[in-house]
């Protein structure tokens, strides 16, 4: 039996599921984010609040190929989905009136990933 790249189940998990839902819908940014997750998690990009801000409009949704941390300020509502993000970066998106949700839960409530933004 060949020995998975993969050693974490969730990471794994997660990867076959987003290139499932890219192919059910036609979507290719989930097939890309899978990719960039699959790859070494020295590679995952770091992304802080401070450059969601920067980067997204109020009302707009995000996916972080990676890991969301907190450094910064958040003062609109979005939505960001991340494979990991801190306590209190949640906290922090929560504040604002936005989500924080798992990268599955985030890719089946977009499935078609229309309007959605990668950063990282």
């Amino acid at each position: 039996m060949p020995i998975p790249l993969k050693t974490n189940p969730e990471l794994d998990r997660t990867v076959r599921e987003l290139k499932a839902l890219s192919r059910e819908h036609g979507a290719p940014i989930w097939r890309a984010v899978a990719e960039r997750l699959a790859g070494p998690r020295r590679n995952w990009p770091e992304v802080n609040l401070s450059r969601v801000a920067r980067h997204a409009p109020k009302g707009s949704t995000v996916v972080v190929p990676g890991v969301l941390l907190s450094s910064g300020t958040l003062t609109v509502p979005i939505t960001v989905g991340a494979f990991r993000a801190s306590g209190a970066a949640r906290r922090k998106v929560e504040a604002a009136g936005g989500h924080a949700l798992s990268l599955l839960d985030f890719a089946r409530q977009h499935p078609k990933g229309a309007g959605v933004r990668i950063l990282g």
